[in-house]
C-alpha cells in the first residue's frame, strides 16, 4: 500500500543535508521532489510583447535639463512597472568587469567543494552571512529551484573573513559602487513624488543594504517549478544583477513581461516599503524567476533594506508631505523590523504584505 506523502519529514530531510538545490540537481536526479512542485498558475499566462524602460543617467549631476528629463523617466516608470534598467552605456557608474567579477564569485562559491559550503549553511537569520536553500523552506507552499546566499553589509558590515573567499574581495568592491548608485537613485526618486532630492535619504532609506547572491542549477522539470514565486520586495529598493540565462518576469496589468538581460546592467525596482512611505506615488510590483533545464543561473540582489537590526527602530508610514484630503494615508505606521517578520513568517504565497498594514 501506498504511505501517505510525509511533506514535513521531506523538507527536513533535504535542509539537513545543507547541500542544498545545488547537492541535489549533481545526484543527477531526473524528477523533482513533490515539495518543489507549484500549484497551477491561474489567469492569462500570455507574455505581453514589451520591455520595461531602459533610462539614461548620463547628465543628470551637471545638466539641469537632463535632470528634470529623467526624474520625469523615473516618476514614469515607477508609477507603471514599478521596474526599469541602468546599463554602462546610461552611465551607472560600475564598471563592466565589476559586474562581470560579482557574478563569478557567487558562481565559484557555489561551485566551490560542498564540505565548504556547508560551514556557512544556517537558518539563523541573526547571522551576517547566511546560505541555506529557501529562506521560507518550511512556510512557503512549494519550494524554489534555488540557493541563496545573504548577507547585511549595512548599516554594520560583517568582517572580511566572515564571507567565502571565493567572493569576498568582489562583495565588499561591488557593494562600495552599489552603495553610490544608491544615493542618486533615491535621490531622483525623491524629486520624482514632488520632495527635496535629500529626502529619501534624510530619513534613511539607504542606510541598510543586504545582498542576496541567488544560483539556481539546471533543473530537470523546469515546467513543474520556479526558481523564485511571484512576489514583490519587501525593502525599499532593490538593484539587481543577472547573468544571460534570463527568467525574470515582471507583472503588468495582469500578464508578465520578460526582463532581459542585458550585458552589464542592472535592473531597479520599486520595493513595498517604498511603495508604503510614499502613499503608492511608486509602486511595489509583483516578479518572479522561472526555472531553467539550462544554466545555471546566477544573480545578485542588492536590497536597501536595514532588514532585522535591532537597532533600526525609525517608524516608517506615509509621508505626511504627500498626505492630503484626496489623498489620506493608505498604511499604518511600521519599522523595517515588524516589516520584514511580517514578510519572512507568511514566506513567497502570492500575497502582498502590504495588505496586513493596510489603513
Amino acid at each position: 500500500m501506498a504511505t501517505a506523502y510525509d511533506r514535513t519529514r521531506e523538507l527536513k530531510a533535504f535542509d539537513e543535508t545543507k547541500s542544498g538545490v545545488k547537492g541535489l540537481a549533481d545526484t543527477g536526479v531526473t524528477k523533482i521532489p513533490q515539495f518543489f512542485i507549484q500549484p497551477p498558475e491561474q489567469g492569462d499566462l500570455t507574455l505581453l510583447p514589451i520591455e520595461i524602460p531602459v533610462i539614461d543617467l548620463t547628465g543628470v549631476e551637471t545638466d539641469a535639463a537632463v535632470r528634470g528629463e529623467v526624474v520625469k523617466k523615473f516618476k514614469s516608470a515607477s508609477e507603471t512597472f514599478g521596474f526599469f534598467q541602468v546599463k554602462k552605456v546610461v552611465n551607472h557608474g560600475i564598471p563592466t568587469e565589476v559586474l562581470d567579477e560579482m557574478l563569478e564569485g557567487v558562481r565559484q562559491f557555489n561551485e566551490a567543494d560542498m564540505e565548504l559550503k556547508k560551514n556557512y549553511y544556517t537558518r539563523d537569520v541573526s547571522k551576517k552571512v547566511v546560505f541555506n536553500s529557501n529562506f521560507d523552506l518550511y512556510q512557503a507552499p512549494a519550494a524554489n529551484w534555488r540557493d541563496t546566499m545573504f548577507i547585511t553589509m549595512a548599516p554594520e558590515s560583517p568582517m572580511p573573513d566572515e564571507l567565502p573567499a571565493e567572493c569576498r574581495d568582489i562583495t565588499f568592491k561591488y557593494v562600495h559602487y552599489i552603495k553610490q548608485l544608491g544615493i542618486t537613485l533615491f535621490e531622483l526618486l525623491s524629486e520624482a513624488i514632488g520632495l527635496k532630492r535629500s529626502f529619501l535619504t534624510d530619513i534613511e532609506c539607504n542606510k541598510g543594504l543586504s545582498v542576496l547572491s541567488h544560483y539556481y542549477p539546471p533543473c530537470p522539470e523546469p515546467h513543474l517549478t520556479v526558481g523564485t514565486s511571484k512576489h514583490a520586495d519587501s525593502d525599499f529598493l532593490t538593484v539587481l544583477l543577472q547573468d544571460s540565462i534570463g527568467g525574470l518576469q515582471v507583472l503588468y496589468e495582469n500578464r508578465w513581461i520578460d526582463v532581459l538581460p542585458l550585458h552589464g546592467a542592472l535592473v531597479i525596482n520599486i520595493g513595498d516599503l517604498l511603495q508604503l512611505i510614499s502613499n503608492e506615488k511608486l509602486i511595489s510590483v509583483q516578479h518572479r524567476v522561472l526555472a531553467n533545464s539550462t544554466g545555471p543561473r546566477v544573480s545578485v540582489a542588492c536590497f536597501f533594506s536595514t532588514h532585522l537590526n535591532p537597532t533600526c527602530n525609525r517608524l516608517y508610514g506615509p509621508i505626511k508631505e504627500l498626505i492630503t484630503e484626496d489623498n489620506p494615508p493608505r498604511y499604518k505606521e511600521t519599522t523595517v523590523r515588524d516589516f520584514i517578520l511580517h514578510f519572512n513568517g507568511k514566506g513567497l504565497d502570492g500575497r502582498s504584505a502590504l495588505d496586513y498594514f493596510r489603513v
